[in-house]
């Protein structure tokens, strides 16, 4: 039997603005959906309880199944989300987040979002203890280094955006986040 080797890829779906009632309304057919793949991380990002995104770090074959997985999404789908960004992913810390050895359901968790070009730059995090999930973001091609994302455990969100080195990103963005999936 031939194995398919997966790649990983990290997909970030941002809301359109007033589309928290309707990601409510989804919310049993999203987790539905997600049921079907193997997830590295995943969770909203969220502007206090207002979900602002949500993050999908998945294993996959290729750039056409993980396009088929974003634009799939049922979200996506009905319209709650305004844009998709997909990025192949390293996994630098070789884990998912439910390896997490910290609390994962403590308070402060960021995504934090680091984009760039040229030449990468922290391939490997610093510290990993409050890292969830690390990895360098690459094109879908993996020809070019596009930037680093995150997802952390952080005193405050200038100690979140501190874990990247700033000089080397165009912007680095950082977002309120809580691990999805089922209760």
């Amino acid at each position: 039997m031939r194995q398919t080797l997966l790649v990983k890829f990290f997909c970030y779906h941002r809301d359109r603005p007033g589309s928290a009632a309707l990601r409510a309304e989804l919310i049993e057919e999203h987790w539905s959906y997600m049921d079907g793949f193997e997830l590295i991380a995943r969770g909203p990002t969220l502007d206090g309880e207002i979900p602002t995104g949500s993050v999908h770090i998945v294993d996959l074959p290729d750039a056409a199944a993980v396009r088929e997985f974003a634009f799939a999404e049922p979200n996506y789908q009905a319209g709650a989300y305004r844009d998709v960004l997909i990025r192949r992913w390293d996994n630098a810390l070789g884990r998912t987040m439910w390896e997490f050895p910290g609390d994962p359901e403590a308070a402060n968790l960021y995504l934090v979002l680091g984009l760039g070009s040229g030449a990468a730059v922290d391939l490997e995090p610093s510290a990993t203890e409050s890292l969830i999930a690390y990895g360098p973001l690459w094109s879908v091609d993996c020809t070019a280094w596009l930037g680093t994302a995150a997802l952390v455990q952080a005193a405050d969100v200038d100690t979140a955006r501190g874990i990247l080195t700033s000089a080397h990103y165009a912007a680095i963005e950082v977002h309120d986040w809580r691990p999805g999936g089922r209760p």
